[in-house]
Formats: structure tokens, C-alpha cells, sequence
């Protein structure tokens, strides 16, 4: 390697004598910052993050902004307006980039999605059409999520209209996923609440595109500002998509646009598609047994009012504690749907729009006065015209509550869960029920406990609860057999593929219904009522599979009930 040799002033370097008596310096280094300098520069510079917060926080905008700045809004809604999607059918290719950043900028599990594409077919084999369609939370003018909710684990801003869920008030009671006509909010049953788009409102209060608008190559999708008074007159027209929800019920703010001409069978790919819905099991459990608790006061109620005082002492005693053990056990089960159980306090916050609420705070009430009658019932000295008043109040006020139960389900505006077939269903399970409850707590209260009194009750009303029961039970079976004559009808309705439900992926359910209903509720009262005389522990054995076939056929019912009901829906895809 090359040195440089220098000494007093010697270019050469060389001492006197001829020796080299200088130390070596390794090479010059080129003209330029030294190692240090540039370290130190280094460290001046800012990685890719702190440049974009950097640009972030002196306004500056993302280098992709020019791609979809024209695709949101320049300034804010003003009164009367608020944000909505724009589609552009004719854009739309169903590629799913959308529904991929929607998922990947959320951070949604792998079965989790907050934005779907579905799809739409019709024309001729001639001339055939295809339209994929892209859809997320509508942010609706009257939001059924919102009004359902019984925690308000909804709100929706006053300036932008946006629908957001408060997942830290959400206690997973999954009722806005019913009311919600579009099928937006999404169960996680891991995080035990209900999920939703909010049209990513972080990134547009900072002028940037949710992240549906961004990814969409061929600029389908847009954020707009609509007039609320335009969107409730557009819904009068029901224009929205074909055999979608009707447009009145929540008003939809989404916007979708084409300039092609659809034709009159135009429908989703999935509409003629029939698939059983969740069960709702512990819905199922509380519901039967609610009704059974109910049934069972308002029917010894109305003994109260025919029978001799004395002879209702001990029968008031066995009943009023039975029933009030179906009633508790009943809201026991309820908790079991709540994703968050420890948070059902909250329950009542939604008093005064939600059923749900209301429903429990009338059950609620209904606990506490059957626990006061039943306790009244086995003190004695009180007076009799107290207790027959107590009975009475806890029968009206359970009747009270199963009509908040039949409007949470009215409330979703779903056929198979009109007025007429929720009520009638709801009110002869009480009837059913309540009878085969009471029969059962005479024939124990006689038969094993070997009451006088109870057996002369038996012989008094006994006949009069079978023939009610077998009547009851016959109306309720003609009023279900009804829904199967929509069968014969043309059009596909959603009462219409209910029925098909019934007798198709559900025939194995409906048949055991039935069978359990008609052996509980008209062959063995009317074996009972034909053998007078049967001995006493057959007879027992007769009454307890009586009242566990009814039981078990009003829970198949109620099965039914959830898994065989339809109602219109956004467009889907094809399904194998």
C-alpha cells in the first residue's frame, strides 16, 4: 500500500542517515463527508412511516390521492344531508378487491366480512345478462339495527349519518342481526359482539377514501352526498335492486346506478335458493318455557274463580311453585345467547325503542311478582282475596310480556313472523302448555302426595282441562298445517319458501312436531278421559309423557319457527 512519508519539512521523508522514520497514514480519503458525517446524516433521515405522518400532518396527501380524490367528496354534508355509497353497476366486474381491503384494513377474521359481492341474473338463453353487485352497510335514514338495539351500542352521526357500532357497549344479544333487513351486522361469536362497516369515517375525516373506494380498480364504488328528503321520496318508488328489502322500511342511502336497461326477470343469483336459518336454541329454551310459566298462571287463575277456596289451598301451593320454576329456568337460558353475559345490565338502557328491552324488563317484573305470589301462597293468614289478586296480577302481567316478546320478532317486518302467525304461535304455546302443566301438578299433588282436596279436583275439572287441551291443541295444529298451502301458490314468496322449508330440509323436524304434538295434546287426553278408572301410578306415567311430548313438540315448533324463515335479501352468489 501506498504511504506518504513527511518529516521537518522533507518531502521525501526521509532522516538523516538514511532511515525512514515516519508513521504510516492508510489512504486519503475522497473529497466528501467522512464515515462520521455521513452516520450523522444517517440518523437525520426518516423512514417511509415517519415521512408519511410527516406529510400527514402538513396536509399533504398520500401519492395514490389523485386516483380516487374525485371519488369522495370536496366538503361536508350540510343539514339534510349526509354520506352515502355510490355504485356504478356498469363498472363493477366482481372482482373483490373491494371486499379484500375492506377485510385486510379492518383486521377481520377469516370468515368475517363486512362488504359482499352477489350477483344478478335474467334475460333469455338468447340474450342472457349477468350484473355482479357490490354491498355493505346502506347507513339507512331509520336504521332497524339502531332502533332494535337495547344497549344503544348503535349511534348515528348528526352530521355525517354514518351508522357506527360501539363494540364496547354491544353485549351480543345478536338482535340487530334479525332487524337489520340487509343482513349487516355480523356475529363474532370469538369477541362475543356484533361487528359492521362504518364507512371507514377515520379515513374520510381526513379527506381520505374508505378502503372499499380506494382498492376498486375500475373506480365502481364512490362516497356521496345525498339529500334526505330525496332518498324518502326515492323509496316510494321500491327501486333500490331487485327482490331486494323494501326500500321504506329502513331508507337506504346507497345509491346504485347503470345505464343499461335490466330486464323483467332480472333477480339475484341465490333468490330460489331455500336454506335454513340459526336456530337460536337458547332463544328456543327461554321463549317455550316463558309461554309454559305464563300458561300455567293465568290457567290457575282461572281455576281460582270455579273451585272452592279450601280445595285451592294446596293445589295454589304446588302450582304457583312449579311455574315459577319454568319462569326462572327460562330467563336462565336466556343469558345463554348474550355474547357477553356479565354486561346484560345494560339490557334496559334501550327502554324506550327497543321490544327486546321492554320484553325483559316485563319478564322482569313478571319474575318478581310470581316470587311474591308464590311465597303469599304458602304463608299463611294472609287473606285469600289477597292471594286470588296476586294470581291475577302476575297472569296479566305475564300476558303482557309474551305480547313484547311476539313484537321483537313483528319488529323485523319478516312474513313468516307477522302479528298474526307470532301471536297466534306465541299465545296458544301459553295455552297448550299452561294447561298440560296444571293437569300435571293436580294429578302429582293427588296422586303422590295423596291430597283429598287435589283428587276432588281432579274429578272436578280434569275432563274440562282434557277437552281444552285437545281443542287447543287441534286449532294450533290447523293454524301451522295453514302455512303449507302456499305451496300451491305460483310465485315464490317468502311464505312460500318457508312452507318449502318445512316440507324439505325441515320434513324430519316437522314430522316429529307433529307427531309429538298430536300424541301429547289429543291421544293421550283422550285416553285419559276413556279409562276412568286406570290405576293411579299408570296414570301418572300417562300425564308426564303427556306434558313432555307437548313440551318437547312446542320446542320443535319454536325450532321451526327461526329455522324455516325467509325473507327478501340482498343479491348473493351462486351456491353449490
Amino acid at each position: 500500500m501506498d504511504t506518504l512519508h513527511k518529516k521537518n519539512g522533507n518531502p521525501t521523508g526521509v532522516a538523516d542517515g538514511g532511515k525512514d522514520s515516519s508513521l504510516p497514514i492508510l489512504g486519503v480519503p475522497p473529497d466528501g463527508p467522512t464515515l462520521i458525517e455521513r452516520l450523522l446524516n444517517d440518523q437525520q433521515q426518516m423512514t417511509a412511516v415517519e415521512q408519511f405522518s410527516r406529510t400527514h400532518d402538513l396536509g399533504g396527501l398520500p401519492a395514490q390521492s389523485r386516483y380516487y380524490s374525485k371519488l369522495v367528496p370536496t366538503s361536508a354534508p350540510e343539514p339534510g344531508q349526509q354520506y352515502a355509497f355510490e355504485v356504478d353497476l356498469d363498472r363493477c366486474s366482481g372482482c373483490k378487491a373491494c371486499v379484500t381491503a375492506c377485510h385486510t384494513l379492518n383486521g377481520l377474521d377469516e370468515e368475517e366480512a363486512w362488504r359482499d359481492v352477489g350477483l344478478l341474473v335474467g334475460g333469455t338463453a338468447a340474450n342472457p345478462m349477468m350484473q355482479h353487485v357490490t354491498t355493505a352497510c346502506h347507513h339507512c335514514l331509520e336504521p332497524a339495527c339502531m332502533s332494535a338495539c337495547p344497549v344503544d351500542a348503535y349511534e348515528k352521526d348528526p352530521e355525517t349519518g354514518i351508522v357506527k357500532h360501539l363494540d364496547d357497549q354491544c353485549f351480543g344479544c345478536q338482535y340487530c342481526t334479525l332487524a337489520c333487513p340487509y343482513d349487516v351486522p355480523k356475529y363474532h361469536s370469538g369477541k362475543g359482539i356484533v361487528r359492521k362497516c362504518d364507512m371507514c369515517s377515520d379515513r374520510l375525516a381526513d379527506g381520505e377514501a374508505p378502503a372499499c373506494v380506494q382498492a376498486c380498480p375500475h373506480e365502481a364504488i364512490a362516497i356521496t352526498v345525498v339529500d334526505v328528503q330525496q332518498v324518502i321520496e326515492d323509496s316510494e318508488a321500491d327501486n333500490f335492486l331487485p327482490a331486494a328489502p323494501e326500500p321504506h322500511i329502513t331508507l337506504p342511502t346507497t345509491r346504485y346506478k347503470t345505464s343499461r336497461v335490466y330486464p323483467r326477470n332480472m333477480l339475484p343469483a341465490d333468490y330460489y335458493a331455500t336454506n335454513p336459518q340459526h336456530p337460536h336454541w337458547p332463544l328456543i329454551v327461554m321463549l317455550v318455557l316463558t309461554q309454559l310459566s305464563v300458561g300455567a298462571f293465568v290457567v290457575g287463575s282461572v281455576l281460582e274463580t270455579r273451585l272452592d277456596a279450601n280445595d285451592m289451598i294446596a293445589f295454589r301451593q304446588l302450582h304457583a311453585a312449579s311455574a315459577l320454576g319454568f319462569g326462572l329456568l327460562a330467563l336462565t337460558a336466556s343469558t345463554f345467547h348474550l355474547g357477553r353475559p356479565q354486561y346484560a345490565f345494560r339490557a334496559i338502557v334501550g327502554l324506550k325503542h327497543s321490544w327486546l328491552s321492554r320484553e325483559i324488563v316485563a319478564f322482569g317484573v313478571f319474575a318478581g311478582a310470581a316470587c311474591v305470589y308464590a311465597a303469599a301462597a304458602w304463608v299463611p293468614g294472609i287473606p285469600d282475596t289477597v292471594v286470588v289478586s296476586l294470581s291475577w296480577g302476575v297472569a296479566a302481567i305475564g300476558v303482557v310480556a309474551v305480547f313484547c316478546s311476539v313484537m321483537i320478532y313483528v319488529f323485523t317486518q319478516r312474513e313468516f313472523w307477522s302479528f298474526t302467525q307470532t301471536a297466534t304461535k306465541f299465545y296458544l304455546t301459553s295455552a297448550i302448555l299452561g294447561i298440560a302443566a296444571t293437569w300435571l301438578s293436580i294429578l302429582l299433588l293427588g296422586t303422590v302426595f295423596n291430597n283429598p282436596a287435589a283428587q276432588q279436583l281432579s274429578r272436578d275439572v280434569g275432563d274440562t282441562l282434557l277437552q281444552a287441551l285437545i281443542v287447543t291443541s287441534g286449532c294450533k295444529f290447523v293454524f301451522e298445517l295453514s302455512m303449507l298451502s302456499h305451496l300451491a301458490v305460483r310465485r315464490v314468496s317468502p311464505l312460500k319458501r318457508s312452507a318449502q322449508l318445512l316440507v324439505g330440509p325441515l320434513s324430519n323436524q316437522t314430522f316429529a312436531r307433529f307427531a309429538l304434538g298430536v300424541l301429547g295434546g289429543v291421544v293421550m287426553p283422550v285416553f285419559l278421559m276413556s279409562q276412568q278408572r286406570t290405576a293411579e301410578v299408570a296414570t301418572i306415567i300417562i300425564v308426564v309423557m303427556l306434558f313432555v311430548a307437548c313440551l318437547a313438540g312446542e320446542l320443535l315448533e319454536r325450532y321451526q319457527y327461526f329455522a324455516a324463515v325467509s325473507a327478501p335479501r340482498m343479491p348473493g352468489g351462486l351456491r353449490s
